[in-house]
């Protein structure tokens, strides 16, 4: 492919909720919850915050460090599962905020937690296929759950942005893409209910393991590459526990996807899991390296991309990077946490 990554950018929500605050309010052991899920703490979007205001910020990050003008942007796509409107795009308030011109594609994605990545793709193919030469691919989510729900203790909220470019102008290339689909309705939420439905167990070994492992296996086949050529791996991570099953299965290592497990501070922000998972990755790569990356969303489907990076990446600013976020925090009771997702 022509294509590849020019900058890139995130944001993490200033407040977190730790697990074991949620389990002690519905009488559980928070060292079992914990272990159980493989998650700590999560971040918690404050009332004014939601998938625009986070995929704006994670926006102007990616611009400085791609180092261009809003004005170049010829397409700006926004994977959400959480969009403030049901009709009113995210992608023009986004493009509006930033000072794009008129003249761009907007685009917004639904597919649970691999509309980013999505987006990525396509923009990619776009690129590549010399229809426009700059585009904006962004995940961002406020993601929802109802309480007393499992899903309580890991959906959090974040938002990754990365600029996509010409390859010759990248920090790291996209050298091979894949998807993998099918109707597997593990997780749904109807049109006007609030919360999601999700199916048990049945999300993992039919759904989430099935799709990863069957994009991965047909990305490395595409790509000829084997797990060993890798210095990171990335996966959609829904807990602490799948991706580190996934990884392995594929014949991945724990050195490989260390970098990538933010699900285990922040939670799983949804479609900007896998993206943030990339950015974290992104703030510690080296020339040459190879990230192998597969997205999941329920319903079902999985992306993957093969990146290699650049030496260009030596060139760029890594500061606001994955971990200096993850530092600046404030925890608050669960009683907030209600307050913030507006549910009293």
């Amino acid at each position: 492919m022509d294509a590849g990554i020019l900058g890139y950018g995130l944001y993490l929500p200033y407040y977190r909720i730790k697990i074991s605050e949620i389990a002690l309010i519905w009488g559980k052991n928070p060292g079992d919850i914990e272990r159980s899920l493989g998650i700590s703490e999560k971040t918690v979007a404050s009332f004014d915050e939601d998938a625009v205001t986070m995929a704006y910020q994670a926006s102007l990050m990616a611009l400085a460090r791609a180092d261009i003008s809003a004005n170049s942007i010829e397409a700006v796509m926004v994977g959400s599962e959480s969009h403030p409107y049901a009709v009113n795009p995210t992608s023009t308030i986004l493009g509006e905020f930033l000072g794009v011109k008129n003249a761009y594609l907007a685009t917004d994605l639904e597919f649970a937690c691999k509309a980013g990545t999505t987006a990525m793709i396509s923009l990619s193919g776009l690129i590549s296929g010399r229809m426009i030469s700059t585009a904006l691919a962004v995940g961002s989510d406020c993601a929802q759950a109802k309480p007393h729900d499992i899903l309580e203790y890991t959906a959090s909220s974040g938002a990754a942005a990365f600029i996509l470019g010409r390859k010759e102008k990248s920090i790291a290339e996209i050298l091979a893409v894949t998807s993998y689909s099918s109707d597997t309705p593990d997780f749904w939420r109807r049109d006007g209910v609030r919360f999601p439905t999700h199916g048990g167990r049945f999300t993992g070994e039919p759904a989430y393991f099935s799709h990863v492992e069957s994009c991965g296996k047909m990305l490395l086949e595409k790509s000829g590459f084997k797990p060993a050529d890798f210095r990171f791996c990335v996966l959609h991570m829904p807990n602490g526990k799948f991706p580190r099953e996934a990884a392995k299965r594929l014949g991945f290592t724990k050195e490989q996807y260390r970098t990538s497990m933010i699900v285990e501070e922040i939670g799983n922000p949804y479609t900007a899991s896998s993206l943030i998972g990339l950015a974290a990755v992104l703030d510690k790569a080296k020339s040459g390296d190879l990230i192998f990356l597969v997205s999941y969303g329920s319903g079902a489907g999985s992306d993957g991309l093969i990146l290699r990076v650049t030496a260009k990446i030596n060139k760029k600013s890594r500061e606001s990077s994955f971990q200096q976020q993850k530092s600046g925090k404030k925890y608050i009771s669960y009683t907030d946490y209600l307050k913030f997702r507006g549910k009293i």
